[in-house]
């Protein structure tokens, strides 16, 4: 193990209600993830952020942010949106056939690690963050 372990940090990238604000994030998160030394994740957390925040864009008329932490070996990303309902429960991908929709959190859920929600405000809105982890290993 190593004697000095990366710091933790976090990232927060405010987004419009804008189908193209996918591409700006998951570009962006793809420099953050180089920056840091850890591009051995940037593949599945590209596929992951990009579920997560064409979900919040999709499915609100707000904005959103798409959130990108590491800590103790976790990569954690998140994406808030302004509806605090909670998301629909994703159907296993076998499930889905082929259908055109509806694979995003299937896709996050069989990818992560771990996921979840959670009710959240931010700058007195309501709303809710989606996320997931990834572990380094």
């Amino acid at each position: 193990m190593p004697e000095n372990p990366p710091a933790p940090w976090e990232y927060c990238l405010h987004i419009p209600n804008d189908l193209r604000a996918v591409t700006v994030s998951r570009r962006t998160l793809r420099l953050i993830l180089t920056m840091h030394g850890l591009i051995r994740l940037a593949d599945t957390a590209e596929l992951l952020a990009t579920e997560l925040v064409a979900n919040a864009v999709q499915h609100t008329k707000g904005s959103a942010t798409l959130r990108v932490g590491w800590s103790a070996g976790v990569l954690r990303l998140g994406a808030w949106d302004t509806d605090p309902q909670p998301p629909e429960p994703p159907r296993a991908l076998e499930e889905l056939g082929e259908a055109e929709d509806g694979r995003g959190l299937a896709l996050v859920r069989a990818c992560a690690d771990q996921w979840g929600w959670q009710p959240l405000s931010r700058n007195g809105r309501r709303g809710k963050l989606v996320w997931c982890e990834l572990a380094a290993a």
